[in-house]
């Protein structure tokens, strides 16, 4: 079954409405990278001011500069690190237009989904980040203790993770946040198996930044499957 869900939602890779989300969840990242780069250099710009006074050597007028161009540089190389995360958790914003992608192929004979409210997507983007961060920081813990498992531990703690977030986002828009909860405790060990799927190209660089289409396409076969069952 998880298989032939992935498999199908490969499939689908090309439909337009995989690109728009795509496209906006990068493009959207990039935006928000770039604002927070220009936020954090206009600080630097006024805490340093035109010049500075500096204990035993006097007024100077390159420390903005200085600042500045280290800002700078730092901030390119912390978009590195923040671009996957930051471009999934905007990109889930969006997963409710691959739900319905899917479901328009494979499910036509389906009443219209009750779509996630705005609001509730933000929130449950903004917990979804917040806990994908936390739980990976505390995962280095065991790096540290496991050295030779430290894959194994990334798939584990990150299927989890990502089996949970978007079996619920599937399953809610058909039978409601609560249900959607009963259905996914009931089938805990096949959604965190698949969710390990989806884990596993991670640390690809680019590919990654495909995970949350490929994953709510193929979570949202799988929750029809369990569904039928």
């Amino acid at each position: 079954m998880i298989l032939s869900s992935f498999f199908k939602a490969l499939g689908q890779f090309n439909d337009p409405r995989f690109r728009r989300v795509l496209l906006l969840g990068v493009g959207l990242t990039v935006v928000l990278l770039i604002a927070a780069t220009a936020g954090f250099l206009m600080l630097i710009q006024w805490l340093a001011g035109d010049s500075t006074q500096v204990w035993l050597i006097g007024e100077v007028r390159w420390l903005d500069d200085l600042l500045g161009w280290t800002g700078l540089l730092a901030m390119m190389v912390l978009s590195i690190f923040l671009m996957v995360p930051v471009a999934s958790a905007i990109t889930s914003m969006f997963l409710d237009d691959v739900a319905q992608a899917v479901e328009d192929r494979h499910y036509p004979s389906l009443p219209k989904a009750t779509k996630v409210p705005l609001g509730d997507a933000i929130r449950d983007t903004v917990n979804f980040l917040g806990i994908l961060i936390g739980a990976n920081l505390c995962a280095f813990i065991f790096y540290v203790f496991f050295p030779p498992l430290i894959v194994f531990i990334f798939w584990a703690v990150n299927g989890y993770l990502l089996g949970h977030e978007y079996f619920q986002l599937a399953a809610m828009r058909r039978v409601g946040r609560a249900r959607a909860r009963e259905i996914r405790k009931a089938n805990r060990g096949r959604i965190w198996l698949a969710g390990s799927l989806m884990a596993v190209p991670l640390s690809v660089p680019l590919v990654n930044l495909l995970i949350p289409i490929l994953g709510a396409a193929t979570f949202t076969h799988i929750f029809h499957a369990l569904k039928d069952r």
